[in-house]
């Protein structure tokens, strides 16, 4: 099995570099993980909507290059959701005994996720309705993918 996250938006700061590092180095007893960093679109100051549906379209498609057709897609957005980290855990065993030997997670810009891309997904998931920073949701998410595997093994790190 192979985990793709899937993100718009360079990284840069170390301290979150380097704890995704390290639940990328912890999961490699479980999954290959592959991490594909796309490049954010320049959303202007005061956009217009239409500006910024075209911003959306432009990384959606840019986004769904990445993805093959057999992945099982998981996409970060506001209006997805909410799991415990159990039922995230069985959610992603749930995909792989369906066959998908890949599951993709999506992490939008700015502006989220285009239709398209919402479309795709097998699963829209929410972290709630707070507003995290992208660069810190990627980190995040690495530690919840790998606490759900830790969970599947029935690991105590989850208490």
């Amino acid at each position: 099995m192979k985990v793709k996250l899937i993100t718009v938006g360079k990284l840069k700061e170390k301290y979150l570099k380097d704890g995704i590092s390290e639940y990328v180095k912890r999961l490699g007893r479980f999954t290959k993980f592959e991490s594909i960093e796309l490049p954010d679109e320049k959303t202007p100051d005061n956009a217009r909507e239409s500006e910024n549906k075209l911003i959306l379209e432009k990384e959606g498609r840019l986004i769904l290059s990445k993805v093959g057709d057999r992945d099982y897609v998981i996409a970060l957005a506001i209006e997805g959701k909410q799991f415990p980290s159990e039922q995230f855990a069985k959610e992603i065993e749930q995909a792989t005994l369906k066959g998908h030997s890949e599951i993709t997670f999506i992490i939008g810009g700015s502006l989220g996720l285009s239709l398209e891309v919402k479309k795709r997904a097998n699963q829209l998931m929410s972290f709630g309705l707070l507003t995290f920073p992208h660069q810190l949701m990627r980190l995040v998410l690495v530690e919840q993918i790998y606490r759900a595997f830790m969970i599947q093994q029935g690991s105590p790190y989850h208490k």
